[in-house]
C-alpha cells in the first residue's frame, strides 16, 4: 500500500516473514507432498518400515502411517495439516492413515498443475468437493452388507488391516483374538445397530515369549499383586467386591492433637483403631465377597485380617481398571464400605495371581458374558511388542467399525478404480472448469493402486492399464495382487476393508487439500496470540484480504 505521493506505508515489521500468491500456494503444496512421500513407501503388504530415532536415542520401528507422522518432528504449518489428516483417520476408522495422507498429497499435486494453467483455486476446491461427494456415493454403491454374525468376513477384515504390518506372520491368530474381543464387547442399540467402545478392550503388553503367546482373557488383567502373601493365590468361583473407599482409619482434615495421659488410654486408642479396621474387613466378609479390588489404600492391619479370612485383595487399582472390572464381572463399584451388599458383587470363574516377565499380575477370568475383555500381548523384544500392539489396535478398530456400519468394500485398489470410473463419467455431466478438477480427483485417487504396484516392484503404468481394463469389463472387485503381480479378484483373495476407511480417507484428504489450496498468504503472526484473537493466528491481522489490514 502507498500514499498518493508514492511513499510506501509499512504495516508489518521490517523483516517480517511473508509469502503470498502462487509462491505461498506452491510452497504449502510442496511441504504437504513431502509428508505424503515420507509415508508412501509403507503402503500395502509389500510396504517397508521406518525407523524413527528421537534426540534421546529412543527408537520406534513401524509402518503405521499415523505413528510415523506423530513421531516425526514437523515444522511446516501446511505439513502439520497432513498429520491432522492421519490423526483424524486413525480416530474415526482406525486404519487407512497412509491412504488418507497419500491421497491428500496427490490431490494437491494435481491441483498444482491446474493452478499453473491459471484455474482458480476456489474452482478446484469446488470441483474437489463435488468429486468427494460423488466418490462416497460410489463407495456406497459398491459396498456389501455384513453383520456381526459373519465372523469369517470380520476375520478377513482384521487380517487385511494387519497384512502390511511386521506382525503379519501371526495375522490369523491375532485376527481371531481381535474379532472375538470386539464381538464380546459390542452393544446392541435400540435401532438394531451395534456400538463398540474400544476402551472396553484392555491391552496389556509384556515382553518375553513369542507373538503366538498373545492371548485373549475373557475378563480383566490387573497389573497388581495381592497385598498380603498369606492370601490364597487363586480363588475359584470368585465373588468380587469393587470398592472405591480406603480400608484405613481416616486422618482428620485439619491438624489435630490427641493427648494421652495414661498408658491404658494408649491401649484403648490402639484397640479402637484395630476394631475399626476389623469392622471394615467384617463388612467385606459379610457381603459374601471372596475377592476385593480396592481403588484406594488398605492398611497393614486390614491386610492381616483379610488374609485370615481367606479374601484375595488388591489395592490402588486404577479407576479405568475398576470400571472395566465392573463391566466384565457384572459388579457395581461401592463408594462406601457400609453400603456394600451381596447384590453389588461381581462374578468370575477364577481369580489368580500369575508372574508374567518380572511382574506379578492378577487375572480375573471366566467372566460370564463380559462387556470388557483383555488382550495380553507377548513378543520377543520391546519393539516387537509395541508393533504388535499397533497391529492389534488396527485390527480391533476395523472389526469394530465394520460391525457398527455393517458394510465392507474391497481393497487392493478395487474400490479406488471404481471411484475413478464413476468420477470420469460424472465429470462430463458437470461441465465448466469444475469438470477439469473432478477429472484431476479421479486421476489422484488412482494413486492407491499405483503406489501398491510401485511398492511391490511392479510397473505402475502397466498395472493401472490392466486394472482399468478389468473394471471396464465389469470386474468391480478386481485389484492389484502384490504377491503375484497380477490383477486378481479381491473378493476371492479376501482383501476386505470397512466402508468407513474409504469414506473417511476421502473426506479428510479432500478437506485438508481444499484448505491448503485456499491459502494465498502466509504471514508471521504475533507470538503468543491465541487463534481467533486479533494478532493471533486466524485473527484479524492474520486472515482476510491479503492487502487490506
Amino acid at each position: 500500500m502507498m500514499t498518493q505521493g508514492g511513499t510506501p506505508i509499512l504495516i508489518l515489521k521490517e523483516g517480517t516473514k511473508r509469502e503470498r500468491g502462487k509462491g505461498a500456494q506452491f510452497n504449502n503444496i510442496a511441504a504437504a507432498k513431502a509428508v505424503a512421500d515420507a509415508v508412501r513407501s509403507t503402503l500395502g503388504p509389500r510396504g517397508m518400515d521406518k525407523m524413527l530415532v528421537d534426540s534421546l536415542g529412543d527408537v520406534v520401528i513401524t509402518n503405521d502411517g499415523v505413528t510415523i507422522l506423530k513421531e516425526m518432528d514437523i515444522e511446516h504449518p501446511a505439513a502439520k495439516m497432513l498429520v491432522e489428516v492421519a490423526k483424524t483417520q486413525d480416530a474415526e476408522a482406525g486404519d487407512g492413515t497412509t491412504t488418507a495422507v497419500i491421497l491428500a498429497g496427490e490431490l494437491l499435486k494435481k491441483a498444482e498443475d491446474l493452478i499453473e494453467q491459471n484455474i482458480h483455486p476456489t474452482v478446484i476446491a469446488s470441483g474437489y468437493r463435488q468429486a468427494a461427494e460423488k466418490a462416497r456415493e460410489v463407495l456406497e454403491r459398491v459396498s456389501t452388507k455384513v453383520s456381526i454374525k459373519d465372523t469369517n468376513v470380520l476375520r478377513d477384515v482384521a487380517i487385511t488391516a494387519m497384512q502390511s504390518k511386521s506382525a503379519s506372520g501371526q495375522k490369523e491368530h491375532l485376527a481371531d483374538i481381535a474379532v472375538k474381543a470386539v464381538t464380546m464387547v459390542a452393544e446392541e442399540l435400540a435401532s438394531g445397530r451395534y456400538f463398540v467402545d474400544e476402551d472396553n478392550i484392555q491391552i496389556v503388553k509384556k515382553q518375553g515369549g513369542s507373538i503366538a503367546d498373545t492371548e485373549l482373557v475373557e475378563g480383566i488383567i490387573v497389573d497388581k499383586e495381592r497385598v498380603h502373601p498369606g492370601m490364597p493365590s487363586q480363588i475359584d468361583n470368585a465373588r468380587i467386591a469393587l470398592v472405591d473407599a480406603a480400608l484405613e482409619v481416616k486422618k482428620t482434615e485439619i491438624d489435630a492433637k490427641i493427648e494421652i495421659t495414661d498408658p491404658s488410654q494408649l491401649q484403648a486408642f490402639l484397640s479402637e483403631e484395630e476394631n475399626m479396621l476389623k469392622g471394615m474387613v467384617d463388612r467385606v466378609k459379610k457381603s459374601g465377597a471372596t475377592v476385593l479390588f480396592c481403588q484406594k489404600g488398605i492398611d497393614d492391619l486390614a491386610q492381616h485380617y483379610l488374609s485370615k479370612e481367606g479374601i484375595y485383595a488388591v489395592r490402588r487399582v486404577k479407576k479405568s481398571d475398576m470400571e472395566k472390572l465392573a463391566k466384565a464381572t457384572g459388579g457395581k463399584i461401592a463408594t462406601k464400605l457400609d453400603e456394600l451388599t451381596k447384590d453389588d458383587l461381581g462374578n468370575a470363574k477364577v481369580v489368580f495371581e500369575k508372574k508374567i516377565g518380572d511382574d506379578e499380575m492378577t487375572f480375573v477370568t471366566g467372566c460370564k458374558n463380559p462387556k470388557a475383555v483383555s488382550i495380553l500381548i507377548r513378543g520377543g523384544t520391546e519393539h516387537v511388542v509395541d508393533e504388535v500392539e499397533r497391529s492389534l489396535e488396527d485390527a480391533v478398530s476395523v472389526a469394530a467399525v465394520t460391525i457398527e456400519d455393517g458394510k465392507i468394500i474391497y481393497g487392493g485398489g478395487a474400490a479406488a478404480t471404481e471411484i475413478a470410473f464413476g468420477l470420469r463419467d460424472f465429470a462430463s455431466t458437470v461441465g465448466g472448469r469444475e469438470q477439469i478438477a473432478i477429472e484431476a480427483f479421479a486421476d489422484a485417487i488412482e494413486v492407491i493402486p499405483r503406489t501398491l504396484a510401485e511398492n511391490a516392484g511392479l510397473d505402475p503404468i502397466d498395472t493401472l492399464i490392466e486394472l482399468r481394463k478389468e473394471h471396464k469389463k465389469g470386474g468391480k472387485t478386481a485389484g492389484v495382487d502384490v504377491f503375484t503381480g497380477k490383477i486378481t479378484d479381491m473378493k476371492k483373495n479376501k482383501v476386505i476393508e470397512p466402508i468407513r476407511v474409504g469414506t473417511q480417507a476421502i473426506s479428510s484428504a479432500t478437506d485438508a487439500a481444499v484448505m491448503i489450496l485456499r491459502i494465498d498468504d502466509v504471514i508471521a503472526a504475533k507470538s503468543g496470540g491465541r487463534p481467533g484473537a486479533p494478532g493471533g493466528a486466524g485473527g484479524e491481522e492474520g486472515g482476510g484480504e491479503s492487502d487490506e489490514f
